[in-house]
C-alpha cells in the first residue's frame, strides 16, 4: 500500500547509541505500558512505532466503529508521546517488512512488544521474534494486556477453565497485581519518516456514519483514566442492580472500548477498585461484581488462545447440526432496529448510533436473532464486530455463542429471553425504549413493551400507526420461542444417534 520510497531515507543517530523499538498494538497508553516501561528503562533512545497492518496474514481486519475509534486512540497517543519530547511513528502495510525498514533506517538494536493472544497474532509474532533474534536483534515480549495469561491458571486436571464461575474464584484467590508502572517523563528517540493518522483513512466519509459517536465518547488514555475515575466515585456502589438497567446512563462503567485498546490495562483497573475498597470509598459489593466482569474478558481470552477458532466455529459442536433458518429480510430488520419488540429495537438503534449496547440489552437482542429469528449467531457476532467500538475478538464471539448456547459455560439453549418481560423488568419506566424509539414515546408504560396489545384509542392517542410508524413484530413470541424449542430437539435428536 506504500511503498518503500517513503522510508529509503535513513536516519542519523549522530553518534548516540543505538535506538529501542517499542512496538504498540493493542496497548494505545503510556503508563503501565510493560514494553514501553522496559525499553525507557535501558536509557537508550526509543522509538515508538504503530503499524497499521490490519487484515494482514489471517489476521480479522477490524470493524468501521472500532476503526473510528483507533483512529482517535491513535491521535491521542501521538499527543501524548509529543508531550514528552517523543514522536508515535506510523508505518503501514506487513508489520515484519515495516520493522525491517525501521531497523535498517534507525540503527535499532531491539524490538519490544506487549503480547497478543489471536492465534494468527500470535503466529506472526512468534515468526517476526525468531528472524530478529537470527540477526541478533534483541526481542522482548510483555504482558500488558490481561490480568493472568491465558495458560497460568489451570483446573485441578491441569486443563483450562471452560467455566467462569470456578475460574473467577480462582483468579481471586490467587491474582496480585505487580507493582504499577510509572508513565515515563521522556521519551526521545529518531524521528523516521511517518504517515499521519489522517493517511491511513481509518475515520469514515461518503458517508459518515459516526455522528453520533463524539457526544458519547472520549477515546485515548485520558478518556479511559477519566471513566475509571467517575465510575469509582459513586455508580460503581450501585452497580450489582444498576448494571441491569439500560435506562441509567452510569449504571456501567463504560470502559470496554478503552480496555479493548488498551487504553487503559485491566490491572490499572484492578488496582484502582482494590484501593477503593480498601478505604472503604466504595462497597465491596459493587467493587467485587465490577471486577468479575473484567474477569469475564479474561475467561474469553482463555478460550480464544485454546480454541482459535471462537468467532467462527461452535465451540460446542453438537451445534454443528442446529437447523439455522436464512432469512435476509428479518435479518435486515433486526440489523436496522426494526423487529417491532421496543426493547429489541432500542438496543439496536442504540447501537448504531453511538458504537455501544448496554450489556442487558446485548443479550436480549442476541437471544432475539438466535432463538426468535433461529438465525446463526455468526450473523450477530459479525454485525457486532462491524458496528462496536469494543468489538473484542475473544469476548465478542464468546459472548454470542454464550448467548446462543453454543459456548463453553453457556445459556441453556431452551432458554429464550422474553423481550416482553424482559423490557418491563429492567426498563419499568421506558425511559430506554423512549430514547431510542421516540415514535413510541407517548405510549403508557403498561404497553410500552408490546404496543400490539395497545387497543386503537391508545394508539391513537400516542400517536402510533403499527405497521406504519412501528413495525409489527417479526415474529410472536409464543411462537418464536416454540420454533426455537423444536429445533433444539432436532440438535438433541442428531446428539443421541451419534
Amino acid at each position: 500500500m506504500y511503498g518503500k520510497q517513503l522510508f529509503g531515507r535513513k536516519h542519523s543517530l549522530s553518534g548516540a547509541s543505538a535506538p529501542i523499538i517499542v512496538w504498540f498494538r493493542e496497548d494505545l497508553r503510556l503508563s503501565d505500558n510493560p514494553a514501553l516501561h522496559a525499553a525507557v528503562q535501558q536509557d537508550c533512545p526509543v522509538l515508538c512505532v504503530y503499524i497499521h497492518a490490519d487484515g494482514c496474514e489471517g489476521t480479522r481486519p477490524l470493524g468501521g466503529a472500532s476503526l473510528w475509534w483507533l483512529d482517535k486512540s491513535l491521535r491521542a497517543l501521538s499527543e501524548d508521546l509529543e508531550q514528552l519530547g517523543g514522536r508515535l511513528t506510523i508505518r503501514a502495510g506487513d508489520g515484519s517488512a515495516c520493522l525491517d525498514e525501521l531497523i535498517e533506517e534507525t540503527g535499532a538494536k531491539a524490538v519490544y512488544w506487549n503480547r497478543r493472544y489471536g492465534k494468527a497474532e500470535r503466529d506472526i509474532d512468534a515468526a517476526i521474534k525468531s528472524r530478529l533474534k537470527d540477526r541478533d536483534i534483541d526481542v522482548q515480549s510483555f504482558n500488558g494486556r490481561l490480568l493472568v495469561e491465558p495458560w497460568v491458571l489451570k483446573t485441578g486436571s491441569g486443563g483450562f477453565y471452560k467455566v467462569f464461575t470456578p475460574f473467577w474464584k480462582a483468579l481471586r484467590d490467587c491474582y496480585s497485581p505487580p507493582a504499577a508502572l510509572p508513565r515515563p517523563s521522556s521519551v526521545k528517540g529518531p524521528q523516521p519518516d511517518t504517515l499521519k493518522v489522517s493517511d491511513l483513512g481509518l475515520h469514515p466519509t461518503k458517508p459518515d456514519w459516526s455522528t453520533g459517536f463524539d457526544a458519547v465518547w472520549t477515546p485515548g488514555e485520558a478518556g479511559a483514566h477519566a471513566r475509571l475515575k467517575d465510575f469509582l466515585e459513586g455508580p460503581v456502589d450501585t452497580y450489582p442492580d444498576d448494571r441491569d438497567l439500560p435506562g441509567k446512563e452510569d449504571g456501567t462503567s463504560g470502559l470496554s472500548p478503552h480496555l479493548r485498546f488498551g487504553e487503559i490495562g485491566p490491572a490499572q483497573i484492578w488496582r484502582a477498585t482494590i484501593a477503593a475498597m480498601e478505604a472503604e470509598n466504595i462497597q465491596d459489593a459493587g467493587g467485587w461484581k465490577f471486577l468479575s466482569e473484567v474477569a469475564w474478558r479474561e475467561f474469553s481470552y482463555v478460550l480464544l488462545y485454546y480454541r482459535p477458532d471462537l468467532a467462527d466455529e461452535n465451540y460446542n459442536d453438537d451445534f454443528n447440526h442446529m437447523p439455522w433458518r436464512t432469512d435476509k429480510d428479518a435479518l435486515k430488520s433486526w440489523q436496522s432496529g426494526q423487529t417491532g419488540y421496543p426493547i429489541v429495537d432500542a438496543g439496536m438503534r442504540q447501537l448504531w448510533e453511538t458504537g455501544w449496547m448496554h450489556n442487558r440489552v446485548r443479550m436480549i437482542v442476541a437471544s432475539f436473532l438466535t432463538k426468535h429469528l433461529l438465525l446463526h449467531w455468526r450473523h450477530g457476532e459479525d454485525w457486532f464486530w462491524d458496528t462496536l467500538v469494543d468489538a473484542d475478538p475473544a469476548s465478542n464471539p464468546a459472548s454470542w455463542q454464550w448467548t446462543a448456547g453454543s459456548g463453553a459455560d453457556a445459556t441453556p439453549y431452551f432458554r429464550v429471553f422474553n423481550p416482553i418481560t424482559q423490557g418491563q423488568k429492567f426498563d419499568a419506566d421506558g425511559a430506554y425504549v423512549r430514547r431510542w424509539c421516540p415514535e413510541l414515546a407517548k405510549l403508557p408504560d403498561k404497553v410500552l413493551h408490546e404496543p400490539w396489545a395497545a387497543d386503537d384509542a391508545t394508539l391513537n392517542r400516542a400517536g402510533v400507526k403499527l405497521g406504519t410508524d412501528y413495525p409489527h413484530p417479526l415474529v410472536a413470541h409464543k411462537a418464536g420461542r416454540e420454533r426455537a424449542l423444536e429445533a433444539y430437539e432436532t440438535l438433541k435428536s442428531q446428539r443421541t444417534s451419534k
